[in-house]
Order: structure tokens, then C-alpha cells, then sequence
């Protein structure tokens, strides 16, 4: 198996629903919220997150068709959110198009910005076992005149800083913005951008954070070289973690697959899936909430000895040729309608762009996907 099946996609897509969206998680500023609109967003926001993971679901298999077997790592709540938060200025077809295509259809707009704002408070939260962080940023070109109702709920709902770009000087503006996004990730992705094309006035950066402690970690004593299987039944030679303990596992006899939970501290959960041999294609192909579900319920905590390999996976991803295949399509084109950031102007979407890292043995994930508007 030389995809990472379940870590990175269900880690990022499915976060809030195991952990942060449970009622006796606290956050920081409980005081400023009302019981009442406490319940309501966190009603809200599960809904988003679960509706959030089918997309990611649907991501992945689009991913895994034409990914020709390399690894795949991305966060679907992370794109997700920077695309609620393009739904702020856009209209009509274009706007119906990303609601529908992102699995938020028939959700009201109100109900749909309620909900990412709650997540987003949740995700940004922190301790000593745990960093978390979900941010959105808006370089915008001096000269243009954005609606400042757009930019007060970008900031209002989405928590989105706007910062004044000479995008005159493509040069300086790409060292801005890589400065900021190797910052926001601890300089795990760096350049990111080097190709801003003339004409753009605008360039959204969201960027996802994510490193907490296995609720029982492995000791580094026990890792040793061992061969892990790659599809094809070939063998390499990886620095495999090794420990013994009770973990929340079972076997799916349908599809053939083995399916793993390992808690993280703070009420989190990491779930791997393992194919058995030959096995790969079929559960990809099955991969949804309903299966998800009923993974939840077969799965049972008894002793287990659990081998994971210690790794790192990057990815890059041309995201405006993989939306355009889930029928986000207008957003892209000249005819698309985001009125509401720059009326009687046709703002487009010229470039979609997405890099993660992910590692485990910490564990760590960084994501980070760039968004560049051109008139």
C-alpha cells in the first residue's frame, strides 16, 4: 500500500466532528457566547463538517484517479473554508455552483458563514499537547476598491487580515507572501508562489496548522528498520514505529480492509485504513460518510500491536483543474459572478493551488492553498 489512506483526509476533514465539535470541549472566549448560541452553532457546524467530509470523500477519489499511485495529502476543511469565504462575493449561478459542488446546497448562506465561523473559534484554539490553527489572509492590490461589507465579513466570520499589495512589483509582492505563508507553517512550505500572473489583484492564502501528541506516543527505542509493502508486493525499507496497547480496531470483511483509531490528547483522533493485499482500488471506490459510519460501529478496543511507519508526505495540487471536475467551473471563467467583492468589474479566479506537508511520528500536518483573482 503506498498510499497513506485515512491520515491526512480524515485527520483534517473529519477533526472537528471527533473532537472539537463535542459539547464539553471549552474554548477560550466560552464566556462570550450564550448557551443558546453555543448549541446553535455547534449544531450548525457539525452539520458543515459532516457535509465537509463527504466532499472530502469525493475529493480524494477525483485525486486518487488521476494521482498514477503517489501519495495523496490534502484538507478538505481547508478548502472548503476559503471557498465559503469566496461564496461572501459571489452571486447567482456562481455562487449556486460552489454550494452545490462543496456539499453545501440548500444550507442558507447565513446559516452556512454561522457555521465555518464557529469552526474556525474551535480549530483556534491551543495548549501544551496541542497547536491548531486555521487562517485566512486577503493581499489585495492597493488600487483596487474592494466592497468593505465584503471585507468586514471576511474578517467578522472568517477572521481574514486584508493587507495593501503592490501587485505592480510581482517580484516583491511573491517574497511577501512567501515570507507570510513559511511563517504560518513553521517554514515546512516555503516558495510557494513564483508564478503570479499580471494582471491578478488579489491572491487569498489559507493556511491550516495542525501538531498534537499521541495520547500514547511510541517510543523511540522501539522503531527499527523494517520492510513495509508497497502495491505490487514490493518490500522498501522503512523506520517502522512500534507499540503495543489497547486501540479501537476492527476488520470490514465486505471491503476487505483493516481499520484503526489512534487518539490523539485533547479529544482528537487519527483513523487509518489498511487495505488488505490487492484490496487498494475497492475501498477507494467505497470511501463515503455511509461507510465511514459503519466503520465507527465495527470497530471494538482490545490489545493490538500497531506498526506504522515514520514519514513524511508532500503534495501539490492543480485545484482548479480538480474542482472544475466536481463543477466548480464559473468562478474560473470571465462570465463567473463574484460582483460582491468588486462590483460592475469581472473578477475571476485565474489560479487555484494547494501544498501540504504532512509527518507522522509528532504528529504534524501543514496545508496551504492560494487563490489569485484577476480582473
Amino acid at each position: 500500500m503506498n498510499r497513506t489512506l485515512g491520515l491526512g483526509l480524515v485527520l483534517a476533514g473529519l477533526l472537528a466532528v471527533e473532537g472539537l465539535l463535542k459539547p464539553n470541549f471549552s474554548p477560550k472566549d466560552h464566556g462570550a457566547l450564550s448557551q443558546l448560541q453555543e448549541r446553535k452553532g455547534r449544531n450548525t457546524a457539525q452539520e458543515l463538517a459532516r457535509r465537509n467530509a463527504d466532499f472530502g470523500f469525493k475529493l480524494y477519489k477525483k485525486l486518487a484517479s488521476t494521482g498514477h499511485s503517489k501519495n495523496i495529502f490534502f484538507s478538505p476543511l481547508s478548502i472548503s473554508t476559503a471557498f465559503s469565504m469566496l461564496c461572501l462575493g459571489a452571486e447567482d449561478s456562481t455562487l449556486a455552483e460552489i454550494k452545490h459542488s462543496l456539499n453545501f446546497k440548500n444550507v442558507p448562506e447565513k446559516d452556512l458563514h454561522e457555521g465555518f465561523h464557529y469552526l474556525i473559534q474551535r480549530l483556534n484554539q491551543g495548549n501544551q499537547n496541542l497547536e491548531l490553527s486555521l487562517g485566512n489572509t486577503l493581499f489585495i492590490d492597493q488600487r483596487l476598491q474592494p466592497e468593505k461589507k465584503f471585507l468586514t465579513e471576511a474578517k467578522n466570520l472568517y477572521d481574514a487580515d486584508t493587507v495593501p499589495t503592490n501587485f505592480q512589483n510581482l517580484e516583491n509582492t511573491e517574497k511577501q507572501i512567501n515570507d507570510y505563508i513559511s511563517q504560518k507553517t513553521r517554514g515546512k512550505i516555503n516558495n510557494l508562489i513564483n508564478n503570479i500572473d499580471p494582471g491578478t489583484v488579489m491572491v487569498l492564502i489559507n493556511c491550516i496548522f495542525f501538531r498534537a501528541k499521541w495520547q500514547h506516543e511510541f517510543d523511540p527505542k522501539a522503531t527499527k528498520e523494517k520492510d513495509f509493502i508497497l502495491d505490487g508486493n514490493k518490500p522498501v525499507k522503512v523506520p517502522m514505529m512500534f507499540r503495543g496497547g489497547i486501540y479501537s480496531i476492527g476488520h470490514d470483511d465486505q471491503l476487505s480492509c483493516t481499520v484503526l483509531e489512534m487518539p490523539y490528547q485533547n479529544n482528537m483522533t487519527a483513523i487509518f485504513i489498511l487495505p488488505d493485499e490487492g484490496k487498494m482500488k475497492q475501498v477507494e471506490e467505497a470511501l463515503g460518510l455511509n461507510t465511514f459510519d459503519r466503520w465507527k460501529k465495527l470497530i471494538t478496543r482490545r490489545v493490538v500491536d500497531v506498526s506504522l511507519p515514520r514519514f513524511s508526505i508532500t503534495g501539490t495540487y492543480d485545484l482548479k483543474k480538480t474542482l472544475s471536475h466536481l463543477g466548480i467551473i464559473k468562478i474560473f471563467e470571465e462570465h463567473g459572478d463574484l460582483s460582491r467583492i468588486v462590483p460592475h468589474q469581472s473578477l475571476k479566479v485565474g489560479q487555484a493551488d494547494k501544498r501540504s506537508v504532512e509527518e507522522a511520528g509528532g504528529l504534524g500536518a501543514r496545508c496551504c492553498h492560494h487563490f489569485h483573482a484577476s480582473l
